[in-house]
C-alpha cells in the first residue's frame, strides 16, 4: 500500500482563458489514460476547449457548472459526473469552489447505477 497526497495544486491552468484553477497529475496508465486532480477556486473557470480524448469530469467536492459546445451552463455538485467525447468543446467553473477528478483515456464504458 502507498499513501499519497493528490491535492497538491502543482500547476496553474492558464490555457483557454482559465482563471484560478490548478491541476495535479495523479496517475497515468497504458496508452492515453490519465487521472488528474482539478481545483477551481471561487469565481474560477477552466475555459472552453476541446477534449483531447474521452474525459470523465467527476465532481468530488463543492459545486459549480459545466458547459458543452452550446455554452449553456448546467449546475453540477459533488457526486455528479460529466463525460466529454474527443473533440467536444467543454468548460467548467464555480462561484463557491469546486474540486474534481478528470479521468482521460481512449474510451470509457459508463455503468448504470444499481436500483435501490
Amino acid at each position: 500500500m502507498e499513501i499519497l497526497r493528490f491535492d497538491r495544486a502543482e500547476k496553474a491552468i492558464e490555457r483557454f482563458g482559465s482563471v484560478s484553477a490548478t491541476a495535479s497529475p495523479i496517475a497515468a496508465g497504458t496508452g492515453s489514460v490519465h487521472v488528474t486532480y482539478l481545483a477551481i477556486e471561487p469565481t474560477g473557470t477552466i475555459g472552453s476547449h476541446p477534449a483531447p480524448v474521452t474525459q470523465l469530469f467527476l465532481v468530488i467536492a463543492g459545486e459549480g457548472w459545466v458547459a458543452g459546445p452550446d455554452g449553456r451552463r448546467i449546475h453540477v455538485s459533488a457526486g455528479d459526473g460529466v463525460r466529454s467525447e474527443p473533440g467536444e468543446e467543454h468548460a467548467s467553473g464555480t462561484s463557491t469552489g469546486l474540486t474534481a477528478l478528470a479521468l482521460e483515456g481512449a474510451s470509457f464504458d459508463l455503468f448504470t447505477p444499481d436500483a435501490p
